[in-house]
């Protein structure tokens, strides 16, 4: 029998992530956790069980959760319950899609989502709730922080370090060796030098 776990937020990200998850076959989705008033509806046949207040409580029966919200413009929700799902207790794992390829010599930090058709090569350090997006190219030797969101088709050449809680935007591309400062937000089909 396959792991559960919970996913904290349901929007268009967590949509995408349980694609993802579903694709992968590594757990089965237990239900989505998001606002009170949401409590009983579904999001694409999975049943919203509980609030943020309820994780507390929820840890003993599902010990596996993620964070299901998006980062557009910053990266505070995600971090909030982030620390709310490490607060608690809960294993967060990382999720990798069966049709991304993450090189053997790259890591992924915990809570951290690798998309469809996304590519992650040698020595890449992904780290800890980030979210790698459909089509993302992160090269060699690329260091991502904490909390980061690199988007759709976006392009990380080799050895391009992203600061912490930084939003990098569709179709966005980084020179090689480029250093982005924590907290930036990269405008979709930026050049960044």
């Amino acid at each position: 029998m396959k792991p559960q776990i919970l996913l904290v937020g349901g929007g268009g990200h967590c949509k995408a992530l349980i694609d993802v998850i579903e694709s992968g076959g590594y757990y089965a989705i237990a239900g989505i956790i998001d606002r009170p008033e949401l409590v009983g509806e579904k999001l694409l046949g999975y049943d919203v069980i509980g609030c943020d207040d309820d994780l507390a409580s929820l840890v003993s029966r599902y010990p596996n959760a993620i964070v299901g919200v998006g980062q557009v413009r910053t990266p505070d929700l995600r971090k909030k319950l982030f620390a709310l799902l490490e607060s608690a207790g809960y294993v967060i794992p990382s999720i990798v899609s069966p049709r991304a390829y993450v090189s053997p010599h790259a890591s992924i930090g915990p809570g951290s989502v690798v998309m469809h058709d996304a590519l992650v090569n040698a020595d890449v350090r992904v780290g800890a709730n980030c979210i790698i997006n459909t089509k993302a190219l992160i090269e060699h030797d690329c260091r991502v922080g904490d909390h980061c969101h690199i988007s759709t088709g976006a392009i990380l050449n080799g050895a391009t370090v992203v600061g912490n809680g930084t939003f990098v935007g569709s179709n966005a591309l980084s020179k090689e060796g480029t250093k982005i400062a924590d907290g930036s937000f990269i405008k979709a089909g930026s050049i960044v030098t």
